[in-house]
């Protein structure tokens, strides 16, 4: 029989919880040919998330968790779930059930016939406004552009990976993650589900404009260098327009007898070079500050306690990533 990891990053969703479990609980009890195995990952959750998910695994042998020492953000979350997730294939979902587990059953379908990354795709986002749906439209029509790899948009977290791709997402240990660039990254045999998304279910949502902005630049950063090609062509062009400028300054006071003149001038074109130098060495700061990060070499994350479901009875994780 074939063992499905469902593999769920958790911080503050005591409210969610529940309602997650109780419909995880049916799908596992209704696909009878696959045994499944529940593992939750806590990131540093400060509310009753882990005494929901201590409770859950004395009810339930296949639930099975892992506790981080603090709060590292999900996209190292989910590395420390790569690491312990043991399975055939492992289905990678968000607590907050705005992905229905429901298409599980689909993802299994496609898997049994080939397909290695079974991905969902947004077709709609119920309970976001509409400036967070706009500006993630334009985010990726931006980084489809810059990107050297194809990363498609509206696309999330959520789909089932084979244990090939697995394994490859383990070998990827950067600090500065961008886990949906990832997948793409390590390739395999890929398949489209496009699905309607729900709203937040209970609790709320953790990801507020600053970490999206973060999250933002680390994709844009980690999967393209176009920002500073952006900066040098930018110093170029103006460059050649400063040159033209004073040519054009030279041929009017010997041709024409007129002296250069024009105080605003002058401190606008300074200003407007000062900015543009700042940008420059702001976009070397962003790249030049990721390669200090990753030369010191951390761990990702620690454990600071974790339970195995009877899915892993053989199997000893990694406590350190």
């Amino acid at each position: 029989m074939k063992q499905i990891c469902i593999l769920i990053p958790t911080y503050n969703e005591q409210e969610a919880l529940p309602y997650l479990y109780e419909r995880l609980k049916r799908i596992a009890d209704q696909l009878t040919a696959y045994r499944f195995s529940f593992l939750f990952v806590n990131d540093g959750s400060t509310d009753a998330t882990l005494a929901i998910i201590h409770n859950l695994q004395r009810q339930d042998q296949r639930v099975g968790f892992v506790n981080l020492s603090r709060n590292y953000g999900k996209e190292v979350a989910m590395i420390a779930g790569f690491d312990h997730a043991c399975g055939d294939a492992t289905i990678l979902l968000d607590a907050d059930l705005q992905d229905p587990p429901e298409l599980i059953a689909q993802m299994l379908e496609y898997w049994e016939e080939g397909y290695e990354d079974v991905y969902a795709k947004r077709i709609s986002r119920k309970g976001e406004t509409w400036f967070k749906k706009w500006s993630s439209k334009k985010y990726y029509e931006v980084l489809q552009k810059i990107s050297t790899i194809d990363i498609p948009k509206d696309t999330g977290d959520f789909r089932l990976l084979d244990k090939k791709c697995m394994e490859a997402l383990k070998e990827m240990r950067e600090s500065q993650r961008y886990t949906k660039g990832l997948f793409c990254f390590v390739g395999f045999k890929k398949k489209e589900i496009l699905f309607e998304r729900d709203a937040r279910i209970a609790g709320a949502t953790k990801w507020n404009y600053r970490k999206l902005v973060q999250l933002a630049i680390d994709g844009i950063t980690s999967f393209s260098v176009a920002p500073l090609r952006l900066s040098a062509f930018a110093g170029t062009s103006i460059l050649i327009i400063c040159l033209l400028t004073l040519l054009f300054f030279v041929f009017e006071s010997i041709f024409l007898g007129k002296a250069p003149s024009g105080t605003a001038s002058i401190i606008t074109v300074v200003l407007f070079l000062g900015g543009i130098q700042l940008v420059s060495i702001g976009l070397l700061g962003e790249y030049i500050g990721r390669i200090f990060i990753e030369t010191k070499n951390r761990p990702l994350y620690f454990v600071e306690s974790q339970a195995d479901s009877i899915a892993y009875q053989d199997h000893k994780p990694r406590k350190i990533g």
